[in-house]
């Protein structure tokens, strides 16, 4: 199910962009356009673009495979807002959630050969503020523009 919604920037500030996403790892396509549809919209620079794409990548994947596992009846929807110079996103599954503070640090060198347990890292790393909601199946994520 596709649910666009795509607004002028100077209505983001009271409206918003959204997308709502079957819980497939196909449809993260639907992620890239709508993230190309808002660049575009509110004017996000190159500096900030690949940090917003790896972090919405990051957590709209975590909310597919680990929140819904990958039930397709479950959505993911992911909300955009300006602010100022900051933009937000809000990214929320139908998932019991997870225990964010005390996740395995990728760093440590027993965890360095790992394929997996580097996205919450990176989220952290890329993005100006993270913070964890509803025992985790929320996440919002804020960038500096």
């Amino acid at each position: 199910m596709r649910n666009f919604i795509y607004l002028h920037a100077d209505d983001m500030i009271d409206k918003g962009y959204k997308i709502t996403i079957a819980s497939n790892p196909d449809n993260i396509i639907e992620l890239e356009n709508f993230i190309d549809g808002l660049r575009e919209s509110v004017h996000i620079g190159d500096d900030v673009y690949g940090n917003i794409i790896i972090s919405l990548t990051e957590a709209v994947n975590n909310a597919i495979i680990h929140g819904n596992l990958c039930d397709e009846s479950k959505e993911v929807e992911i909300t955009a807002r300006k602010e100022g110079n900051v933009l937000s996103f809000v990214v929320a599954d139908k998932g019991t959630g997870f225990d964010f503070d005390h996740l395995p640090d990728p760093t440590d060198p027993e965890n360095l050969e790992k394929l997996t347990g580097r996205g919450v890292f990176l989220m952290r790393q890329l993005s100006d503020k993270l913070a964890y909601s509803h025992n985790g199946s929320t996440v919002e994520m804020q960038f500096k523009l």
